[in-house]
């Protein structure tokens, strides 16, 4: 449940980036942020922590291959949340 809700708020942050709004992508960025704490509190599978992770740093860039990377790893926490089910 909080892999596809983080995958989600990275979308929606992607979404956000590309289109110049600032102010949703900032406000969507935050929510991803503490998913991605909660996620690396609750989860023991170490791709699932590594994609947590990963999902940081890509968040905490500010240049032009932010929106792209925020879309990647929402599209593999989206595939790692459908294996799951």
């Amino acid at each position: 449940m909080l892999a596809q809700s983080l995958s989600m708020d990275l979308l929606r942050v992607a979404l956000g980036l590309h289109r110049g709004s600032s102010t949703m992508a900032k406000r969507f960025k935050k929510e991803a942020l503490k998913l991605c704490l909660e996620l690396e509190k609750t989860q023991d599978d170490k791709y699932i922590l590594k994609l947590a992770k990963n999902s940081k740093v890509a968040l905490n860039r500010n240049d032009k291959n932010a929106a792209e990377e925020a879309l990647m790893y929402s599209i593999l926490l989206q595939n790692y949340a459908l294996k799951k089910l």
